[in-house]
């Protein structure tokens, strides 16, 4: 639709409904504008107004007002120079004293920050990902704001230099500079935003202080959240605590005032109150990163000096100081014991908490556009891959050391019991998972692509082989793939493979133990132990479930009941049993 200047009687009638401009000639309106739209209005430089769109009490200069939207009580929404609107921001996520900067646009996607953050061994690479970004900006870049259809801004008091898509609502925000608001997006009360990007649909709330960072697409930082240098992912959520220097892959959860995320990489991980982290031991700075990957939780008052690495699926408890690194054990629990850190290897697989997680997650996705690629099957090479060294890590301990009772194992310890139950537990997780990946993907499978051997590795929510990461990172570098949406189209065609190219690699792993190619018995023997497996893991899980839901657990229900009856049918009714 196209834009025309105001009649002298539009004029008129505006300023007698207590709008006011230094120029009325900059003020450009659709074709059919009527007056009422305006009421007690300051206007300067360019503004556009749309068709529908309603300004009331509030002072614009330079922006264009889309379809629809209402624009309420606004102190000042203005763009005062060119801006690229957050686009280029370096944010310097893992590592709080620099080297694994991120320059963020408005069409990232988790797996691509991810490259640019942990493959700086790559600079070639990483260059051509910030070129994107710093591209991305000049695309966008204007004098003139925008804010798009069906929006509703109403009490904000600052806003300068954001570009806002369409159906942002906008309610009582202290001050936004420099950032793009995608299609969706809620910003409320009291929020200071500067230099950021909030994805579709993402939420800034209540109080939230966010500087340099990048929110995810439906992802959440409110009451009093605050950020620093920080990336979060699809489906997160933080409340109340802090962030500084993170990268917050997909559903990554913090609700507690007293938790600080610090310096480290996280992906479906939640923190409990009181969870901490130090990166600075006095003496180079704070130079000092830890990674905390997929399902990794740490209990109330848990606490990590960095450098550290834990497994995935590793519960931590406990204060820990000698800077572990149990990332080939998953499914562990690291625990505090008398100032020790103790290692449980694959007790996790045990835990009816680790199977709900998995199976909560795809149910939690609030996305509509599904930028950020994530995988939520439990039985994958990357799992598996680690299970693998993990029990052959063990084994090899025990039999080097037979008849030790405490094992030293990368800064922490194992007991010999632990040991030899992680070694039966791992066992059962690799048949269940060599036999679930046999199962699937034998329609149209594609056995002999060479991305699907060897090491595999979770990107950001990613379950991808490592092979398939090389190959793009080459073709990105060689300029072959130039756009983020290239980047995103390669990603997204190897997850739609995916299954196949886990039967392939699960093929490759069954004829390395087998010793040669396994024949169509040997793969139908695989898959049946892995059913046999499966279900006795399923039913260790119920048994863990069922003492969550034992008497045991009942204390504090039916506080004024007269009979154990009563108390447990409380219990039951508020526990959903």
């Amino acid at each position: 639709m196209g834009f025309r200047n105001l009649t002298d009687s539009e004029v008129a009638r505006l300023e007698a409904a207590g709008n006011r401009s230094d120029d009325w000639s900059g003020v450009m309106v659709c074709d059919d504008f009527r007056t009422e739209q305006l009421s007690g209005c300051r206007l300067s430089g360019r503004v556009l107004i749309d068709s529908g769109a309603r300004i009331t009490d509030s002072s614009v200069s330079g922006y264009r007002i889309g379809e629809r939207s209402v624009v309420r009580s606004v102190t000042l929404l203005e763009c005062r120079h060119r801006s690229p609107f957050g686009n280029g921001t370096a944010v310097e996520t893992v590592n709080e004293c620099g080297g694994r900067r991120v320059l963020i646009h408005d069409r990232m996607s988790a797996q691509a920050a991810y490259m640019a953050a942990m493959y700086r061994h790559r600079p070639n690479l990483v260059a051509k990902l910030d070129a994107m970004a710093v591209r991305r900006g000049e695309e966008v870049s204007s004098e003139t704001g925008t804010v798009g259809s069906d929006c509703q801004i109403v009490g904000a008091r600052i806003i300068r230099e954001v570009r806002i898509g369409n159906g942002v609502t906008i309610e009582g925000a202290s001050l936004l500079e420099n950032g793009t608001l995608l299609d969706g997006a809620r910003v409320g009360a009291d929020v200071k935003a500067r230099d950021f990007i909030a994805a579709e649909g993402s939420v800034m709330d209540n109080g939230a202080i966010c500087e340099k960072c990048f929110i995810g697409e439906a992802a959440t930082v409110g009451n009093g959240f605050t950020a620093a240098n920080s990336l979060f992912f699809a489906n997160s959520h933080c409340e109340n605590g802090e962030a500084a220097s993170i990268f917050a892959g997909p559903y990554t959860v913090s609700h507690h005032k007293s938790t600080l995320l610090i310096a480290g990489i996280f992906s479906f991980f939640n923190g409990g109150s009181g969870t901490n982290q130090s990166n600075h031991l006095f003496k180079g700075g704070a130079v000092h990163q830890a990674v905390h990957p997929r399902g990794c939780k740490f209990a109330s008052n848990a606490y990590v000096m960095a450098p550290a690495a834990e497994g995935p699926f590793t519960m931590v408890m406990g204060r820990h100081v000698k800077h572990h690194d149990t990332s080939e054990m998953p499914f562990s629990y690291l625990v505090e014991s008398n100032g020790v850190s103790m290692l449980m290897p694959a007790m996790n697989l045990r835990s009816y908490g680790t199977a709900r997680d998995i199976a909560k997650w795809p149910q939690r996705d609030r996305r509509s556009v599904r930028r950020d690629v994530i995988d939520f099957e439990e039985f994958n090479p990357y799992l598996t891959g680690r299970v693998i060294c993990a029990a052959e890590s063990l084994r090899q301990m025990g039999d080097s050391q037979p008849d030790e009772q405490l094992y030293h194992y990368r800064n922490t310890f194992i007991k010999a019991s632990m040991l030899r139950m992680g070694i039966k537990l791992y066992e059962k997780y690799i048949a269940c998972a060599l036999g679930q990946m046999l199962s699937n993907g034998t329609e149209g499978r594609t056995d002999n692509t060479d991305e699907a051997y060897g090491k595999w590795v979770d990107m950001a929510g990613q379950y991808i082989s490592k092979a398939a990461v090389e190959r793009l990172i080459d073709d990105i570098e060689a300029e072959r793939v130039t756009t983020p949406e290239e980047i995103d189209a390669r990603l997204r065609r190897f997850d739609g493979e995916r299954l196949q190219h886990e039967r392939a690699w699960a093929l490759a792993e069954l004829a390395r133990m087998l010793g040669h190619k396994p024949s169509e018995e040997e793969i139908a023997e695989c898959i049946a132990r892995g059913e046999e497996a499966y279900r006795s893991l399923c039913e260790t899980v119920e048994a863990d479930l069922q003492r969550e839901n034992s008497a045991d657990m009942s204390v504090g229900y039916g506080i004024d009941s007269d009979s154990e009856q009563e108390r447990m049918e409380d219990f039951k009714r508020v526990r959903g049993l």
